[in-house]
């Protein structure tokens, strides 16, 4: 495998395998020979992205024309796709971020870093569904560029 198109292709092949639950395949063929039956059916069998695809499917854009120093989005209400409050900050620039519970206080829970163009980070865990909050934004300097986040709860 010395080409560099080879080595592409085997890499994607595996990780295929992988994403679809080889190993937990395998590890269910122990298993009586009724259910064994059932298990080989990789149609009916459990969907490894349906936790990403629900919870990050239903993210909210929030978008400020110009960063400043922070702002808030929301008001939103907690749903069943998320346990957590995630939030991905899609800006040129860090940022901090913490969840406001409207009902409760007017205060932060905890202040999050969210690196410039990160991913999901989850800045409030095992939230209850129906929970009415805002996200509280704060930069460490006046940004003239836009700051732009999704949120996904």
């Amino acid at each position: 495998m010395s080409s560099p198109t080879a080595r592409l292709l085997a890499v994607a092949t595996a990780a295929a395998l992988l994403a679809t639950g080889a190993p937990a395949q395998a590890a269910q063929a122990a298993a009586p020979a009724a259910q064994a039956a059932d298990s080989t059916d990789f149609t009916s069998g459990p969907n490894l992205f349906a936790p990403l695809a629900t919870c990050y499917g239903g993210a909210v854009r929030s978008f400020f024309q110009t960063g400043g120093y922070g702002g808030q989005a929301g008001p939103y209400r907690t749903t069943s796709r998320c346990r957590d409050i995630n939030v991905r900050n899609a800006s040129a620039y860090g940022t901090d971020a913490c969840v406001i519970f409207i009902d409760k206080t007017g205060n932060c829970n905890y202040w999050t870093y969210l690196p410039a163009n990160s991913g999901w980070i989850t800045v409030a865990t095992n939230v209850r569904d129906g929970v009415n909050f805002r996200v509280r934004f704060e930069t460490v300097r006046y940004e003239y560029e836009p700051l732009v986040a999704y949120h996904a709860f």
